[in-house]
């Protein structure tokens, strides 16, 4: 066999073709998943440590760290096979999104602490000045200058767990690579797994630009200010 019959064998990948489609959609439903959740779980993580009462602030920061410092794979991993030694199952999708929606969560709590820290004490002190209520505050004054500060590194941070996702095929998770990995087992023949790197590619690809163009773009606007 030559190469494009062992690596790109168009009969094959033409077979395998509905697998893929099913795992291209799971992982994509996955990864948005656990971006919408874990955005506002990581936004609320972040107020908590900021403003909370001191033992609030002591839990986010513990939250914080540990979902930081722990492998993926091994979080993946406890979820999966220990919480049911606790009386708790939850099926491969749910594993992934628990895992890794923890993980992106306490990375964007930190990328939004450092853009709310950015933002010059006087506009805190400028809304006391005229009555604005802290939740108010927060709502109208502070956050959305943070989101502009912060949206470059928390959409390179989504593009990153949205790879990540490849890791929920070890929880029999059917996504994009689990499905490829059966399919390269039923047709004896690899090109399954690079179909289905190229159909990663035609969906992170536009995702890795739109970091870079938002990155160029608030870095010009911060000059124009």
């Amino acid at each position: 066999m030559n190469f494009f019959e062992t690596f790109l064998n168009w009969e094959v990948i033409l077979r395998i073709y509905p697998m893929l489609m099913k795992g291209i959609g799971n992982t994509v439903a996955l990864a948005l998943t656990i971006i919408i959740a874990g955005g506002i779980a990581g936004v609320l993580i972040c107020l908590f440590r900021l403003y909370g009462p001191k033992w609030l602030r002591w839990l986010a920061i513990v939250y914080i760290d540990v979902f930081r410092a722990i492998p993926i794979l091994v979080l993946l991993v406890l979820i999966y096979y220990a919480l049911p030694f606790l009386g708790i199952r939850l099926n491969g999708f749910a594993s992934a999104t628990l895992a890794l929606g923890l993980v992106f969560s306490s990375f964007t709590a930190e990328v939004f602490r450092a853009g709310i820290q950015a933002i010059p004490k006087g506009q805190t002190e400028a809304s006391e000045a005229l009555g604005l209520s802290f939740g108010v505050t927060i709502w109208k004054v502070i956050l959305p200058q943070a989101f502009r500060i912060a949206i470059p590194p928390h959409t390179s941070n989504a593009v990153a767990i949205a790879k990540d996702t490849s890791l929920a095929s070890v929880v029999a998770m059917p996504d994009l690579l689990k499905q490829a990995t059966d399919a390269q087992a039923l047709t004896a023949n690899p090109s399954p797994l690079i179909a289905a790197a190229i159909m990663y590619l035609i969906v992170l690809l536009p995702a890795v630009r739109l970091v870079s163009y938002l990155e160029e773009r608030f870095r010009n606007d911060g000059k124009a200010a």
